[in-house]
């Protein structure tokens, strides 16, 4: 048993069926991508607290090949879209199209009707098509014509996209942004990493030859068991007076939303589940307030795209948790 921990009881680790699930899917997707390893726990904690992942950095570095991973790892329907500035909604939503024998209207879905979505650039489509994604990720449904579609469980889109200074992108809005549970960068693999990346170049065969080890009501099980792990009141509290200090801090013009302290909770539940914890602690709310927070809060001082790339609320937002009291 654990010791106790911010005032509440010891608790059991995790039952060794949910810890093994974890480590499979862990291990497949590190089989092929190779590099940042931490990356694949904030995708799984995405995952697990039934969150959308941005993963932001230059191309080249593994971007789809993580998220393409993760999606072939569990056995569920998954779709890639390549997102094109001439892209339109329907080209992602689906349509209705008119049947001569019928007399009526049928929907047709588009490839936004899967259990795990790649969006694959999503800065290159224009604003209008951006927008399309906001209600299929905030309530997992998609409505067309005033029928409303439900998206089957569970949905998860991973999004790509490189800096918004590179050429053909567009800012994404700031409402586009907060419906993202994580915003994370890969960054460049190490020496080691990138001789075996060389040797076994991974996007080609080991991608391809990739084998489920979970089936989507296992990953519904996984989801259901991070919404039982215990948040105790006093953490509650901590993660509250960071969201405050957020919206009355000089250095920065928005705060955290409500939306995005929930958020912060939730994604602290994931990482004590991958953790083999049913219970959180202060440090899974510390090391998740940069991926959660900082594409949530924009800079007073600069409102350009480097403030956007977490340059600066990365900085702003270590300063406001040094001067937040921790639970013991």
């Amino acid at each position: 048993m654990p010791a106790s921990r911010a005032g509440h009881p010891a608790h059991a680790r995790l039952p060794s069926a949910v810890l093994d699930a974890l480590d499979k899917l862990r291990k497949n997707i590190s089989s092929v991508y190779v590099g940042n390893a931490s990356a694949i726990d904030r995708l799984l904690c995405c995952l697990l607290a039934r969150g959308h992942c941005l993963i932001e950095d230059v191309p080249g570095v593994g971007k789809t090949v993580l998220a393409t991973a993760l999606a072939k790892s569990i056995d569920a329907s998954f779709s890639r879209l390549q997102l094109t500035p001439d892209l339109l909604p329907s080209d992602i939503l689906g349509v209705a199209i008119y049947q001569r024998d019928t007399g009526q209207f049928e929907f047709k879905p588009g490839p936004i009707f899967a259990n795990i979505v790649l969006a694959d650039e999503i800065n290159r489509a224009t604003p209008r098509t951006q927008t399309a994604l906001l209600e299929a990720m905030n309530e997992a449904s998609v409505t067309v014509d005033a029928q409303t579609h439900r998206l089957p469980p569970p949905f998860m889109l991973v999004a790509t996209q490189n800096p918004s200074d590179f050429e053909g992108t567009y800012l994404l809005p700031e409402n586009q942004l907060d419906r993202f549970l994580m915003r994370i960068t890969l960054g460049y693999p190490a020496p080691a990493d990138e001789a075996r990346v060389l040797e076994t170049r991974p996007a080609l065969g080991p991608l391809h030859g990739l084998k489920p080890v979970m089936h989507a009501d296992e990953v519904i099980a996984l989801q259901e068991a991070t919404d039982r792990v215990r948040l105790d009141k006093s953490l509650i509290q901590y993660i509250i007076a960071i969201a405050g200090a957020t919206r009355t801090h000089e250095d920065l013009l928005l705060g955290l939303s409500p939306r995005g302290a929930l958020a912060l909770a939730q994604a602290a539940r994931a990482s004590a589940l991958l953790a083999g914890r049913d219970y959180v602690i202060p440090e899974d709310i510390t090391s998740n307030l940069v991926p959660v927070c900082a594409h949530r809060v924009i800079p007073r001082a600069t409102l350009s795209a480097a403030s956007q790339n977490g340059a600066a609320t990365a900085s702003i937002l270590a300063r406001i948790m040094q001067g937040v009291k921790s639970p013991a």
